[in-house]
């Protein structure tokens, strides 16, 4: 590539994203990643593009709804530049009740989802029908939100490389110079390499484990019960996940808690008892003090910028960081949340 107007580092979900949206728009991007294409919690298996409840609202609320807004717009460029599946899909998602409190804190949401979603989605309560799919709910009732979403994270990834190369990209798997501003999305990685350079604690990470069943249920909404994420992927499997630890032994192995996860999953949705485990998957994810991504420039080092923390709500929020980050770069128009600023 003869120039290059921006270096992206890190080939996970915000990384990914914020090079394809600068590369959409035209600039030369070159993308390096250390290690691999979604080394990190990038490469996991579940994949739940999920909002937080309609109510208490706020910038962090608000910046995410605009993100599953644009996500269908935002996933079908990416799948229509890079000839490739994603995984998206605008299933909804159901969560069961546990009791008359329940049911009646969601139609209370019902109503705020109505003006804080602007009729972009709805958030409903429905009575069980006793689907095959459906959660065990000891209410009766269900949530039933149209705005949740899924994602393949892998199917997104490789789509994402193959459109920011269609749009004449560089993505490297490696090292290589960087030229141009620098914005650096290297996860967990990252987050200790900031911490150390600020003197003080920015965020860290915390270890996920989830599981794939061969289980085809693509058109099925996701769902959420006891914690628990359940997807049905366009694939034809079916991601559970994930556990949350703060201590562990090592970062890229699977225990016991995962095998808690799937019989809890199996109890909540009888009909997957019996489904063949494809993979088993465990991982460090990128977690900000704050709770919320970790947007803007790096203090004290001119040119460099950082978009990190992304949680468990990374794909999710992937693509209102990618124009956020690229706004700010290379077009000097600063719309980042002061909750998300380091």
């Amino acid at each position: 590539m003869a120039r290059v107007d921006l270096t992206v580092r890190g080939g996970g979900a915000f990384g990914l994203c914020i090079a394809w949206e600068a590369a959409r728009r035209g600039a030369r991007v070159r993308l390096i990643e250390s290690a691999r294409i979604g080394a990190g919690s990038s490469g996991g298996l579940v994949g739940a593009l999920s909002p937080h409840v309609p109510e208490n609202w706020n910038p962090k609320k608000a910046f995410q709804l605009e993100s599953l807004v644009m996500a269908e717009a935002f996933w079908g460029q990416v799948s229509q530049a890079a000839g490739l599946p994603t995984g998206y899909g605008r299933v909804g998602r159901l969560q069961p009740l546990a009791d008359a409190a329940a049911v009646d804190l969601a139609r209370k949401r019902h109503e705020t989802a109505i003006s804080l979603w602007n009729g972009f989605a709805e958030w409903c309560v429905v009575p069980a029908t006793g689907d095959a799919w459906e959660p065990r709910s000891a209410s009766g009732w269900l949530v039933h939100d149209t705005l949740s979403a899924r994602l393949h994270p892998r199917m997104a990834a490789a789509a994402l490389v193959a459109a920011i190369r269609a749009r004449g990209g560089e993505v490297i798997e490696g090292d290589a110079t960087e030229a141009g501003p620098v914005i650096w999305a290297t996860g967990v990685q990252g987050l200790r390499e900031l911490s150390a350079d600020l003197g003080r604690p920015v965020g860290d990470g915390v270890k996920g484990q989830a599981i794939s069943l061969k289980f085809d249920a693509r058109t099925a909404p996701q769902l959420y019960v006891d914690g628990l994420h359940i997807i049905p992927h366009a694939d034809g499997t079916v991601a559970i996940g994930s556990t949350s630890e703060h201590h562990w032994q090592d970062d890229s192995v699977t225990d016991g808690l995962l095998e808690t996860v799937l019989l809890r999953a199996a109890t909540a949705l009888p009909i997957l008892a019996a489904a063949p485990v494809l993979e088993r998957w465990a991982g460090i994810r990128p977690r900000a003090r704050t709770k919320a991504p970790i947007l803007g420039a790096w203090p004290g080092r001119p040119g460099h910028f950082v978009a990190n923390g992304g949680f468990k709500i990374g794909f999710g929020m992937a693509p209102k960081v990618a124009t956020t980050m690229v706004d700010l770069v290379l077009e000097d128009r600063d719309s980042i949340p002061d909750g998300f600023r380091l």
